[in-house]
């Protein structure tokens, strides 16, 4: 992902390149971060200084662990410089420790950058609120093969937007996985069902399920490159923002804070921490309009 998010600064009107972090001792370390993605040099190495790197920059972008998150988004807080946060599997203390950090400044966090995904996000909610219980959520999700964990971070979330939808608490209504004989199912549950093999980017379906009826929604990514778009538009989006926790449907506009055009300058950097990777990156230093328009 690190590499991709370079790539991407590199092509996106108005964004520079600002640098980027590694892990303490990692063989990339002192390797100019713009040659390692694949482009030319760009003149900047890539160190283990993530306070550095976050000082430097307008805007920081990071995909790590949830481990390495807590030193960002407190050296974040600290210095007044927004972040973006694409690191997933935080637990309760480490995400209280995000939501204490964007009193300081303003954090985007989602659990994927893919507008379409976001309006699926959307989709959903609107959807579980306007049907009642007759109608049956199932959300089916299939991912390649090295994938660990399951349901995937986007299913989940698109069980929260469900639950949101309803007026209910996910964890007291999701099924996940179905095996042997079970019990009939239950009015209400969210069910999940998650499927593994191949090159699979990522493809989700909600399914409605009613008497007679059914509603379905998909999603397919047929590439990785849409996150790191949806990550950098998140960081351009950050600008002037005031200090506080985001999500991509701000970003979209889709909850009233987003906006449909954005004027955007200076430079922004964005800090990629993927493997044990951190990789940052600045944007422009000439003005640019961008149309942020859901």
């Amino acid at each position: 992902m690190g590499q991709m998010l370079v790539r991407q600064v590199a092509k996106t009107a108005g964004a520079e390149l600002a640098g980027g972090t590694e892990a303490t001792g990692h063989p990339a370390l002192g390797a100019d971060i713009a040659a390692i993605a694949g482009l030319e040099a760009a003149g900047l190495e890539i160190t283990d200084n993530a306070a550095a790197l976050i000082a430097a920059s307008d805007v920081v972008i990071e995909f790590s662990l949830p481990a390495a998150t807590g030193e960002h988004v407190d050296l974040a807080s600290l210095t007044g410089v927004p972040l973006v946060i694409g690191t997933t599997g935080h637990d309760a203390d480490q995400m209280s420790q995000i939501e204490a950090a964007a009193a300081g400044t303003a954090i985007v966090k989602a659990m994927n950058f893919s507008a379409g995904v976001n309006v699926l996000f959307a989709l959903t909610e609107r959807l579980a609120a306007t049907l009642d219980e007759d109608f049956d959520i199932e959300i089916v999700e299939m991912h390649h093969k090295h994938k660990v964990d399951a349901p995937s971070g986007t299913a989940i979330g698109l069980g929260e937007a469900a639950a949101k939808g309803r007026g209910i608490e996910l964890d007291a209504k999701a099924v996940r996985g179905r095996d042997g004989i079970s019990k009939e199912r239950r009015p209400g549950d969210i069910g999940f069902a998650s499927m593994r093999g191949g090159d699979v980017v990522g493809e989700h379906s909600v399914i409605f399920a009613g008497a007679g009826e059914r509603i379905e929604l998909h999603h397919k990514a047929a590439s990785r490159e849409i996150f790191a778009a949806g990550a950098v538009r998140a960081a351009q989006w950050t600008k002037g923002r005031a200090a506080g926790l985001y999500s991509m449907k701000s970003v979209l506009g889709f909850d009233g804070e987003g906006c449909a055009f954005v004027n955007f300058c200076s430079r922004a950097c964005s800090a990629a921490h993927y493997s044990g990777r951190t990789y940052g990156r600045q944007k422009p230093r000439q003005r640019s309009g961008l149309c942020a328009t859901p």
